[in-house]
């Protein structure tokens, strides 16, 4: 039994029947919540001790680093048995995927800092603070994530079970070489 099943088995029913049925899911939220922490952590450490005056340059580095955390494990964890392309055109896939989902995730703190002037000295810096956690870390990583959950599933790692036939292929091929 997995660690994931194991936890999932301490579940009280129907939250354990629908982990299941929606494991790909659970997992993909696990990412994203790790993926989250280092997001906010990076963005926030970047902005204040190197880009202070750079708030969504600082969001964009940090949301690149989360990225390829997010690679790694969604590609490896939570959409494992998924595939049906080659590593490399995966990568470039989810990568694009990506990239618009920065552009998303910026937006909201793009707007909230230029269009709404709330950065000092317009308001105080608590209310800035607030502002740029809202709209990076809430509004801005709801938005990309339901498009990320969208584009993995459609673009990314379309096929389920992908991984098993393309390894069961490449089986065939080099029996037959």
């Amino acid at each position: 039994m997995s660690l994931g099943e194991t936890v999932v088995s301490k579940f009280p029913e129907p939250f354990r029947s629908i982990a299941l049925k929606h494991r790909e899911l659970v997992k993909f939220a696990l990412v994203g919540g790790t993926c989250f922490v280092i997001d906010t952590v990076l963005f926030f450490g970047i902005k204040i001790v190197i880009l202070p005056n750079n708030p969504v340059t600082a969001k964009i580095i940090a949301t690149l680093v989360a990225t390829i955390v997010s690679y790694i494990l969604n590609r490896e964890w939570s959409f494992r048995t998924r595939g049906g392309r080659e590593r490399h055109h995966e990568a470039l896939l989810f990568f694009l995927v990506n990239g618009i989902g920065i552009v998303l995730n910026s937006a909201p703190l793009y707007i909230a800092r230029y269009v709404f002037h709330l950065q000092e000295p317009h308001v105080s810096r608590l209310t800035e603070e607030i502002s740029d956690f809202l709209s990076a870390q809430i509004i801005g990583t709801l938005i990309a994530m339901a498009f990320r959950w969208y584009g993995y599933k459609k673009w990314v790692f379309p096929e389920e079970n992908g991984r098993k036939k393309r390894s069961i292929e490449d089986e065939k091929e080099l029996g037959h070489s």
